[in-house]
């Protein structure tokens, strides 16, 4: 009787863990296709690469400081 009770909450708790990764793998794809499209989407309309976004980024807590 114990060992099925065991079994029973271990696949509850196996259960859960899985539901949650599979939310944070949604999110983290999610994310990484916006951020894919927002930088395709300068480097075709703006002309602004990859590389030029990334150093703006980095920059950027500089520049909010310096105001």
């Amino acid at each position: 009787m114990n060992t099925l009770i065991l079994l029973i909450a271990s696949a509850i708790v196996a259960w859960v863990i899985f539901t949650f990764l599979l939310k944070v793998i949604k999110a983290s794809l999610q994310t990484a296709i916006t951020v894919a499209l927002v930088v395709l989407i300068l480097q075709i309309f703006f002309g602004i690469g990859p590389q030029q976004f990334w150093d703006y980024l980095t920059d950027l807590p500089q520049l909010i400081l310096q105001d």
